[in-house]
């Protein structure tokens, strides 16, 4: 997507992008200092709308929290989805703050510390467990606690997700138990008295394709009815993961939502609903709800030519935005949206390098771009920075102070 459109959905006023319905200067007057994240609260609430809207009625939606864990924000949504889910004892509590009913809080990742694999079961939590080890664990907490575990198995399948921005599922992995192992690791957890709820299958992230996402759905819904013969009592929650993906660079166009939800109607009525009918599914999304919702805003500090290039020199950089400066996994860097928000319906007129302040050629926001003359003083604006920014970010590198959050 261009930077353009970006611009069309949060909207201009008095030729200043609009953030919550204030115009930026405002906005970073409010806020106090730059740099900093503004999160949209109306574009958060289309974006669930949207996927309330093509989503089956049945489906249940579940914030990631790990894509954004900013209290306010995650209160936010506690209000407008149905789970959440986390992936630390830190994340367990802010989203146990948001008055939201621990049976409705999922908590996954490799790894989970004994101490608060305790801390969810004396909360309630639902653990979806990725080890034997952690089973064991899980029931050591159980005996100590006298309390019953929420529990479900993370599954590592035995296929991946083509176009995936990060594979998670096929061949060996750090994430979930392997497919063929689960009977196994299910007759031990019924010899020991645990009752699993059901399951949780996620093979890849950051997807645009509905026809791939649609794919691993179902392959994933035939698996799960390969595993339920092994359980006890029937599957209740089926976690079918998310992996839906949004447009970094102008190459990339959005996800077809329509496409996506047309399929999982289908495998609803025809496979979920007749053949599990207890089973409460789940679309696990974090990015996807929040990533487009999110701007990072930083004030051009310099501006120099060197030997014909021009900088852009601002106040902020990779400490804070990471991924934007192609530095969180990207084999190739291509630039982010980018804009000179407080010129937003200014003709670009010059082509200049955004760079940040850090002593590394690595803090690069954007190359060779396309935008209006800017100023010192002028706000530089970083789009697609709701999910996986300041969290993702090296935060602490060279001692800059850490930008402020707004949820507006």
């Amino acid at each position: 997507m261009r930077a353009e459109e970006h611009v069309a959905a949060f909207g201009t006023v008095a030729g200043e992008l609009r953030v919550g319905g204030k115009p930026l200067s405002l906005l970073a007057a409010a806020v106090g200092s730059t740099p900093f994240f503004a999160y949209d609260r109306g574009l958060l609430d289309q974006r669930v709308d949207a996927l309330r809207a093509a989503l089956p009625p049945s489906i249940e939606l579940s914030y990631a929290m790990k894509a954004n864990p900013m209290p306010a924000l995650v209160q936010h949504l506690a209000l407008r989805t149905d789970r959440i889910d986390v992936a630390s004892a830190l994340e367990m509590r802010t989203a146990l703050d948001t008055g939201l009913d621990a049976s409705r809080i999922s908590f996954a990742g490799p790894g989970k510390h004994p101490d608060a694999i305790a801390r969810a079961v004396a909360s309630g939590v639902l653990i979806e467990v990725e080890s034997r080890t952690e089973i064991d664990r899980v029931l050591a907490a159980s005996d100590a606690l006298g309390v019953a575990p929420s529990v479900a198995i993370r599954v590592n399948p035995p296929f991946a997700v083509r176009g995936s921005g990060m594979r998670m599922g096929g061949g060996p992995q750090q994430f979930g138990i392997d497919a063929e192992e689960v009977p196994r690791v299910l007759r031990h957890c019924a010899g020991a008295g645990m009752d699993v709820v059901g399951f949780h299958v996620f093979a890849g992230s950051q997807n645009l394709s509905a026809e791939i996402l649609a794919e691993a759905q179902r392959s994933t819904v035939a698996l799960v009815l390969e595993l339920a013969s092994a359980l006890e009592r029937p599957v209740r929650y089926l976690n079918l993961g998310g992996g839906f993906g949004i447009p970094y660079v102008e190459r990339d166009r959005p996800l077809d939502l329509a496409a996506v939800g047309a399929a999982l109607h289908t495998l609803v009525d025809d496979v979920i609903a007749p053949h599990l009918p207890e089973a409460a599914p789940v679309i696990e999304l974090g990015r996807y709800i929040v990533g487009e919702c999110g701007v990072y805003v930083t004030r051009v500090l310099d501006r120099k030519v060197s030997r014909g290039t021009t900088y852009l020199v601002v106040d902020g950089g990779m400490h804070h935005q990471l991924a934007a400066s192609g530095n969180l996994g990207q084999a190739i860097r291509r630039n982010y949206p980018v804009i000179v928000g407080n010129r937003a319906e200014r003709a670009a007129s010059e082509t200049a390098s955004v760079v940040g302040c850090l002593c590394t050629p690595l803090d690069l926001l954007g190359d060779a771009l396309e935008l209006p003359r800017a100023e010192i003083g002028d706000l530089v604006v970083v789009f697609q920075a709701g999910a996986y920014g300041l969290t993702a970010s090296p935060t602490a590198f060279l001692g800059h102070a850490a930008p402020m959050e707004a949820l507006v």
